[in-house]
């Protein structure tokens, strides 16, 4: 069966924000707010559909890498190669775990399962040197090394069932399939979901439907894809950007779908002729999603 496409018209700008390498929408469904960061500019940001309030705070780091929610209502922003508690509103806190030390790497896609544990992963600042690895934090600060020989740690997602962990290392284009087991939080058996190592195209960052799809943006490729639980695509969504980079579904139904852009990379001609690159993009009605995982504060 080919793959089902969405027209160009559908894709809207939700918030007009020309980041540098916009990253990791989460939908709060506490606040009623998306959330996200821009990489490269240092940004933690958030938009109220609601009301179009976009409200941004910088960070003093080489790299706001992305964020988690948590059980406590902060944020756990990944700031170089650390993850550190933030209150809307209040100074950083001096919580801080180290998640690595002594590679030229920083910290990038991470996602929460559902006994509140963040896996998350470190990627190559040179973007072709294996020395990423995927960590599982849990919120007394225990960080545990899953894997490594990655080059760029990307596409953390979770199946409904909370059978399968979904992981892409953008750099070797590649996304993979793991076994993964709840209680224990031990992934096994990885194989290969999808590969675009003879094309070179970058699979980035994914979410999950509430149908087990799997969502991901293809950066420099310029379009969305999903995939059945089963490996085929069933959908294609061109955008109107060369770099989206990640999607999450928000909304008070979860039936918007959110995507972050980026402009990095991109020379002033491409600038000219996308004036939505690095705008955070809304598609409506495609998909409904699931809420997201918070990081269990102080428990193992």
């Amino acid at each position: 069966m080919a793959a089902h496409s969405i027209p160009a018209q559908r894709v809207e700008t939700a918030v007009a924000t020309a980041d540098i390498i916009g990253e990791t929408p989460l939908w709060c469904d506490r606040s009623n707010k998306l959330w996200w960061v821009d990489i490269d500019g240092r940004l933690h940001q958030s938009f109220d559909p609601a009301t179009g309030a976009h409200e941004v705070s910088s960070y003093d780091c080489q790299f706001l890498g992305s964020h988690a929610l948590t059980t406590d209502g902060s944020h756990l922003l990944a700031q170089d190669l650390t993850l550190r508690h933030q209150l809307p509103g209040r100074e950083l806190s001096d919580q801080i775990i180290e998640v690595e030390r002594g590679l030229d790497n920083r910290l990038n896609d991470g996602r929460v399962d559902a006994r509140g544990r963040l896996w998350i992963g470190t990627m190559d600042n040179q973007l072709h040197r294996p020395n990423g690895a995927l960590y599982r934090v849990t919120g007394d600060g225990e960080v545990a090394l899953t894997f490594s020989d990655i080059i760029v740690t990307n596409g953390i997602a979770f199946s409904p069932d909370n059978r399968t962990l979904y992981f892409t290392d953008t750099r070797r284009y590649c996304t993979f399939a793991f076994d993964f087991h709840l209680d224990d939080g031990v992934i096994r058996n990885g194989r290969l979901f999808a590969d675009y190592s003879a094309s070179k195209e970058r699979p980035d960052g994914a979410c999950v439907d509430v149908d087990g799809g799997l969502w991901t943006a293809f950066f420099s490729g310029g379009r969305l894809v999903r995939y059945r639980p089963d490996g085929p695509i069933d959908m294609v969504i061109p955008l109107p950007v060369t770099n989206p980079t990640c999607l999450c579904f928000g909304g008070s139904d979860l039936k918007t779908l959110y995507v972050t852009t980026a402009r990095k990379f991109l020379d002033r001609g491409q600038l000219n002729s996308e004036p939505q690159a690095g705008h955070v993009l809304a598609i409506h009605g495609v998909a409904q999603g699931l809420p997201e995982h918070r990081f269990s504060i102080g428990s193992a």
